[in-house]
C-alpha cells in the first residue's frame, strides 16, 4: 500500500466516524429520542406538504409511511452516510424506529443533510421493509443549501409498492454514486 492509497483509506474512515457521530442521536431518554425523531417528521412533512400538496392524501391513504434523516459525506470516490427515523403504519397506528447507514462509491465531493420520506403503498412493502430493511441503487444530485437559502436538485422515485421522496435540507455536494443502505430497527427505541 503506497502513501496515497493510506491516506485516503484514513480520510475515509475518519470522515465515516464523524458522520456517524453527527448522524448520531446523541444522549438522552428514550421519550426524549423518540420525540426529537417525531419532531424531525413533523418538520419534514410539512415541507413535503408545502412543496407537493398531492402529498397529504397519498400519505393518508397509503399502508404507511417512513420519514428518515440522514447525513451524507462523498469524498472523492467514497460516499458514507447513517440517520435515523420511523416507520408509520397507518392501519395499526404502531410506529417502528429505525436507524440506517449507506455507503457507495462514485464520483463526488461534499456533505448534505436531508431526509427522505418513503410511502409504502402495501402492507407488505412495509412489512419487507421493517424486516429486511436493504436497498440498492444509484444516486446523482447537486445541492449548495443552507436553510432556507441556495438550491439543491432532489426528486422522488418509485421502488415496487414504495413511493420516495428526498428532501435536502442543507449541504454543498455534487455526486454521482451507486450505493447500498441498510436500514434496521433501533432495538433501543421499540
Amino acid at each position: 500500500m503506497n502513501i496515497r492509497e493510506l491516506t485516503l483509506k484514513t480520510l475515509f474512515i475518519s470522515t465515516v466516524l464523524t458522520l456517524c457521530a453527527c448522524a448520531s442521536m446523541g444522549d438522552g431518554t428514550v421519550a426524549e429520542k423518540r420525540q426529537a425523531i417525531l419532531d424531525m417528521q413533523s418538520n419534514a412533512l410539512t415541507r413535503l406538504y408545502q412543496e407537493k400538496p398531492d402529498t397529504r392524501a397519498q400519505l393518508r391513504d397509503a399502508a404507511g409511511y417512513a420519514v428518515f434523516t440522514n447525513a451524507n459525506i462523498n469524498v472523492i470516490f467514497f460516499a458514507a452516510g447513517t440517520g435515523y427515523g420511523v416507520v408509520n403504519n397507518n392501519v395499526t397506528g404502531a410506529k417502528t424506529y429505525m436507524n440506517m447507514a449507506e455507503g457507495g462509491v462514485g464520483l463526488g465531493l461534499g456533505a448534505k443533510d436531508y431526509r427522505i420520506v418513503m410511502v409504502f403503498h402495501s402492507q407488505d412493502s412495509m412489512n419487507y421493509f421493517i424486516e429486511n430493511g436493504w436497498t440498492l441503487g444509484g444516486n446523482a444530485d447537486a445541492a449548495a443549501k443552507a436553510g432556507n437559502k441556495g438550491a439543491s436538485a432532489q426528486g422522488e422515485g418509485y421502488l415496487g409498492n414504495v413511493t420516495v421522496y428526498t428532501m435536502t435540507e442543507s449541504g454543498l455536494a455534487l455526486q454521482a454514486t451507486v450505493k447500498g443502505t441498510k436500514f434496521w430497527v433501533d432495538k433501543e427505541l421499540n
